[in-house]
């Protein structure tokens, strides 16, 4: 960590020495565990200053030139900063950095271009489909009439036709493309063209990809969609956060649903550490990473199906992989619980066709840590000895140790 960091912690420590144990217990976690969910990532040094800066103090409702408090000179200047790096980083007529998470952003979206009741058309969430998709237990669900297409029962692919079959029975008013779960890219063309067969809005739930998008290892929704959601952590490796990306014809209702419909007063601080991050996007270096997430996803996938685990569509795009270890003799939520033991984090998720549990993880930290294929290889024969129960947990949590010294978030 860099001085500046360590003479914050110093001051925490003497200011709450309660909270500043949390803190470092958290930091000792992180940095002798691997970090496999698929929607975390380790942000730099640089990030993380901009979280801590005096700019959390400021509030700024309302948008760079028309906000509604005065002293909003620098943000407006931070702001606009964030927007435009953004816009040049995704090739975006218009971009929204305000919204606080991707959900909110979402929202937002829904908010600019529905209206209560309206049908939308979106992936089910069996099949690995957002809260945001529709979900009774969402905002979504409640709110619209959503209507779920699904994937392929034996290749765990999207099912081209059941969209369009769905679209054309339905005429719904938006269709959404995007999931939490889905390890392959999409065809945002395809989609592009059914809704311009029914006449629907079609919104990219783009949160997982987005950062890969940044480094050119995935496909980008902007030419497509007319709105595109996204968060600005995962692989993209930001602040927790959300951003939205559209044309100049529908900026204004994007603008108003995030501020004042959705939201009331910015994070200054985040929406800075936003800039950071999409300014380290925009790298070469960043690229090389984004393109070694994907290396070590299918390199981790292939290992874990030839241990005999069940991944998904059979591989990856993706940072993002899903498989079932019912193989293997246990299900999702034990495996976790096991593998988690062992010092190895991830989640699970519902799998396709049945009510399954299995597992989701990512390669975007430990890819940040600066581990490759090598690594990857390994982590695959460990994670099927835990499975398996071929080795103590406790052993294992030991050898998962040392791999995580070797490759520390931030050194120093």
């Amino acid at each position: 960590m860099s001085v500046t960091h360590t003479l914050e912690a110093d001051v925490l420590r003497r200011q709450d020495p309660q909270l500043a144990d949390i803190l470092l217990g958290e930091l000792e976690r992180q940095s002798t565990t691997l970090q496999l969910i698929a929607a975390e990532n380790y942000t730099s040094p640089a990030v993380l200053a901009a979280l801590g800066s005096p700019l959390a103090n400021k509030y700024a409702e309302g948008y760079p030139g028309s906000r509604y408090h005065g002293g909003c000179e620098m943000v407006d200047v931070a702001e606009r900063l964030a927007v435009e790096r953004a816009k040049a980083l995704f090739g975006a007529e218009h971009a929204n950095v305000q919204s606080h998470s991707g959900s909110s952003a979402v929202l937002a979206a829904y908010a600019a271009l529905l209206r209560p009741g309206d049908t939308v058309l979106a992936l089910g969430l069996p099949y690995g489909g957002h809260l945001t998709h529709g979900s009774p237990a969402n905002f979504s669900g409640r709110w619209f009439d959503f209507v779920g297409y699904g994937v392929d029962a034996e290749t765990g692919l999207i099912d081209h036709d059941q969209v369009r079959t769905l679209a054309l029975a339905h005429r719904p008013k938006a269709i959404v493309c995007g999931s939490i779960a889905y390890p392959r890219h999409i065809d945002y063309a395809f989609f592009r063209d059914i809704a311009d067969e029914v006449g629907a809005y079609l919104i990219a739930d783009a949160a997982h990809p987005m950062g890969l998008v940044a480094g050119g290892a995935a496909p980008s929704p902007v030419p497509y969609a007319d709105v595109v959601c996204a968060t600005t952590h995962k692989v993209l490796r930001g602040p927790r956060g959300g951003m939205l990306l559209c044309g100049a014809d529908l900026a204004e209702r994007v603008d108003r649903a995030v501020f004042p419909f959705t939201q009331g007063g910015a994070q200054m601080h985040t929406i800075a550490a936003k800039a950071v991050a999409f300014g380290e996007a925009a790298t070469p270096a960043f690229a090389v990473y984004a393109h070694q997430v994907v290396a070590n996803a299918r390199v981790l996938a292939a290992g874990l199906a030839a241990e005999g685990l069940v991944v998904t569509t059979g591989g990856t795009d993706t940072h993002l992989i899903t498989a079932d270890p019912a193989p293997l003799g246990v299900d999702g939520r034990a495996a976790r619980g096991r593998l988690a033991a062992a010092g190895i984090v991830l989640d699970c998720c519902a799998l396709p066709h049945g009510d399954v549990r299995g597992l989701r993880l990512g390669t975007a930290a430990v890819t940040t840590q600066g581990m490759g294929e090598k690594e990857m290889v390994w982590l695959a024969a460990t994670m099927a000895r835990v499975l398996k129960g071929e080795t103590e947990s406790q052993k294992v949590r030991e050898e998962v140790r040392e791999l995580a010294g070797g490759f520390p978030p931030y050194p120093g």
